[in-house]
């Protein structure tokens, strides 16, 4: 087992929200990571925007121990639906994550091709497709933003010990 894959007190874990804020509510990873910079976190934790994805975050990836990543899906789900997943390869990622992350899962391949399996928890938060152009998110994700930071914030400090847990429907 690789260094990188043993858990320890100084485990480097980077929380990647990805997503075009320009887009509405398919910004809302980013979004999320906002939030949470502005929150108080163990020390161990980076916060990145990483935007529409792209091999500049390639680095970031190959530098953590663990990744929480939170993206946009467009998933037919009541919107602010949070599903949590743990893919091991880009062909486990849900089909509807948003369209940034056709490359979005071309780095997590190489990053993947280059240092081995990532630990990534991945929280696709489910959004209406049909959006207009906006830098703010819509009334009915916005109001499901602090349910959706609680529930990345215990991930933070409370790892749960089951794989694949669903968090559906959360309300503030």
């Amino acid at each position: 087992m690789s260094d990188r894959n043993q858990k320890t007190d100084s485990e480097r874990v980077l929380v990647l929200g990805v997503g075009n804020v320009l887009m509405a509510d398919e910004g809302v990873g980013v979004q999320v990571v906002r939030a949470l910079e502005k929150m108080p976190l163990p020390p161990n934790v980076e916060c990145l925007d990483g935007g529409t994805g792209g091999f500049q975050l390639l680095g970031a990836l190959q530098d953590a121990d663990r990744i929480l990543l939170i993206d946009a899906c467009a998933d037919g789900g009541p919107s602010g639906t949070v599903r949590r997943l743990q893919p091991r390869f880009s062909s486990d990622y849900p089909r509807t994550l948003t369209a940034h992350d056709i490359g979005l899962k071309d780095l997590l391949d190489a990053a993947y091709l280059t240092n081995g399996p990532l630990n990534v928890t991945l929280f696709a938060i489910s959004i209406d497709p049909l959006q207009g152009v906006s830098t703010e998110l819509r009334p009915a994700l916005a109001n499901q933003l602090p349910a959706i930071l609680r529930t990345v914030r215990d991930e933070l400090f409370f790892p749960p010990t089951s794989i694949g847990a669903e968090f559906s429907n959360l309300r503030p």
